[in-house]
């Protein structure tokens, strides 16, 4: 995980969406166990309470479980794991749009430019 931190958005959810990624791109797999608060927040540089704050808003959102004694997981739950990607994926559509009209570019150029670059990728 990348431990840097933008300063105009809390760590905590920017934690939340660095655990969300990992979860949608199959990095952390459905029932995989995390590990302990404490080693998390060690992991990433930041207050246990930070990363507590961030488990919890996950367990809050379905994306991940606590089994008493045993720990977190991570959701089972295709749906739920579905829909976050969805979300990722609309998200940065979103922000990539506004920054694409931003230079003054029209939806046909905008579209050519994807079709461009995705054939780019598929013959390198």
């Amino acid at each position: 995980m990348d431990t840097s931190f933008r300063s105009n958005e809390p760590i905590y959810l920017q934690l939340m969406e660095r655990f969300k990624l990992s979860i949608a791109s199959g990095e952390l797999l459905p029932g995989d166990k995390l590990r302990s608060v404490r080693d998390l927040a060690i992991w990433a540089g930041v207050n246990p309470n930070t990363m507590q704050r961030a488990l919890s808003e996950l367990e809050r959102d379905g994306l991940i479980y606590t089994q008493r004694t045993s720990g977190k997981y991570v959701t089972e739950d295709a749906e739920i794991v579905s829909r976050v990607k969805t979300e990722l994926a609309e998200a940065k559509t979103a922000e990539y749009l506004r920054y694409m009209r931003s230079l003054g570019l029209s939806s046909d150029e905008i579209s050519a430019f994807i079709s461009k670059k995705e054939d780019e990728n598929a013959n390198s």
